[in-house]
């Protein structure tokens, strides 16, 4: 929550009062998120985040919801919609509050994550403000800075789990809860454009602080310590994946397993199907099929308590990756069905914020990845490829997995200079991408390509892997 100081400053956005015109603000909440909808986007937004944007706290939106803006009222842009031009928001010791949180002056050398410029690419991109965010996401005003200083998010070491004896009398309250619920959308955000490797390490701080602050919440009303479980969860999940991400599987797991607990506690059917959902994604990866095929089904049945057809999708899709990896074609295949049906029924209001990811492009891509393992490799290829085409280039990550993925398929398909020049796309990203899983995908595929090292542009591909690899 803001300041008074702060607030005295916010200056009302009387534009955007003016659009959402005779709507309520609930009613004009469920126009965005059905505007999010028609251009694959996932808000949260609801009657709360409107009047944030109306008193003024939030002077500026994130990208999501600039998108959803912009479609909402084609032909205005953000001014007219009453925001600041996003570099002066987000500009360093702006003194202004943007959707991220308020920035009080010059953003430290070193963030609570452990976050530094040494480790940001460019001098003034997306990333850099991105990772200002993720900064901040702990630092809010407050009781919320007095938890997050006692939970190590200011100088000094961080606690162990259990926290400061202090925390245990402190109320938690809604800024704690939504300290927790922006850390883990930031971190998301983050892995989405730049990757797993540069950020599991400093993601694990406010996770501990999120489970300090969950052990201190007894005295929590009822909603509150829903929330904070749920927060709690989902970011033992974000930092989970960063693990699985970067190939510290035996880590990821003990994360994944940890939400899943958290889930089971708090009788929390979405956040028991995400952590399942995961967990069979991570057993797949690391070859135990069978899991990968049991821990889907489990998703599932948890999943059916919740109206989202495409959380079902995606659990089918797991499970077709079980069934691939276990050479069963058939059951492969009549999962693949299932989760086509899922997807085509669409999205609604029930689909959980994390799957914002999960559109056409991961579809395709999921298959791709299902062929490959039945060794169909033509047929992954094309699954590939069409989810290259479709991914959107803010993605960064994604879109470097799904490269990386086509040329691996290509390779073994049989076409090494197209895999080539696939790969050298993946190439092109690697400077903002950080991803150990992509990075082994490149390398298999060069493996694969040597033999073909005379093949036009093989030869330039392999050299430039060469080069990279040498660099890290």
């Amino acid at each position: 929550m803001a300041s008074s100081s702060q607030a005295s400053r916010a200056v009302p956005n009387l534009a955007f009062r003016r659009l959402r015109g005779q709507r309520s603000p609930g009613e004009f909440a469920t126009a965005v998120r059905r505007a999010a909808r028609e251009i694959g986007e996932q808000v949260s937004c609801d009657p709360r985040y409107i009047g944030r944007v109306e008193s003024g706290e939030i002077r500026c939106p994130n990208y999501a919801y600039e998108r959803v803006f912009l479609h909402m009222f084609p032909g205005l842009t953000l001014a007219d919609l009453g925001f600041l031009p996003r570099e002066r928001v987000r500009g360093r010791g702006s003194g202004t509050r943007t959707e991220d949180g308020p920035q009080a002056g010059p953003v430290p050398p070193c963030s609570p994550l452990g976050l530094r410029d040494s480790d940001r690419h460019g001098s003034h991109s997306d990333s850099d403000e991105e990772s200002d965010v993720l900064r901040r996401a702990f630092i809010t005003s407050g009781p919320t800075t007095v938890a997050a200083a006692s939970l190590g998010f200011g100088p000094g070491p961080a606690p162990d789990r259990a926290g400061p004896p202090g925390l245990a009398r402190a109320r938690v309250g809604e800024s704690e809860v939504r300290a927790v619920e922006e850390a883990v959308r930031r971190i998301r955000l983050l892995d989405d454009r730049h990757g797993a490797d540069g950020l599991y390490r400093r993601a694990a701080q406010p996770l501990r602080a999120a489970y300090a602050l969950l052990d201190a919440s007894s005295s929590a009303r009822r909603s509150t310590a829903e929330r904070l479980h749920a927060g709690a969860g989902e970011l033992a999940i974000s930092v989970g994946w960063l693990a699985h991400d970067s190939g510290r599987f035996d880590e990821a797991r003990s994360h994944y397993a940890e939400a899943l607990a958290t889930a089971r506690v708090a009788d929390d059917p979405a956040l028991e199907a995400h952590a399942f959902c995961n967990t069979s994604f991570l057993a797949r990866d690391a070859g135990r099929h069978r899991e990968a095929v049991r821990t889907a089904q489990a998703g599932q049945q948890a999943a059916r308590q919740i109206a989202s057809p495409r959380l079902l999708s995606l659990l089918a899709l797991r499970e077709a990756g079980g069934w691939a990896g276990l050479g069963d074609r058939t059951t492969c295949e009549q999962s693949l069905a299932r989760a086509h049906a899922h997807f085509d029924r669409g999205s609604s209001d029930s689909d959980p914020e994390w799957m914002s990811f999960f559109g056409e492009p991961e579809l395709e891509a999921l298959q791709a990845q299902c062929w490959s393992a039945l060794g169909d490799w033509p047929r992954a290829a094309r699954h590939a490829r069409r989810a290259a085409a479709l991914q959107d280039r803010r993605f960064t990550r994604n879109l470097a997995l799904y490269r990386a993925e086509l040329a691996a398929d290509l390779a073994r398909a049989g076409s090494p200079d197209e895999a080539a020049a696939a790969g050298s796309q993946v190439l092109d990203l690697m400077d903002e991408v950080r991803s150990s899983r992509i990075q082994t995908m490149l390398a298999d595929t060069a493996r694969v390509l040597l033999p073909h090292r005379r093949t036009a542009g093989v030869g330039a591909f392999l050299d430039r892997h060469a080069a990279s690899t040498r660099r890290v």
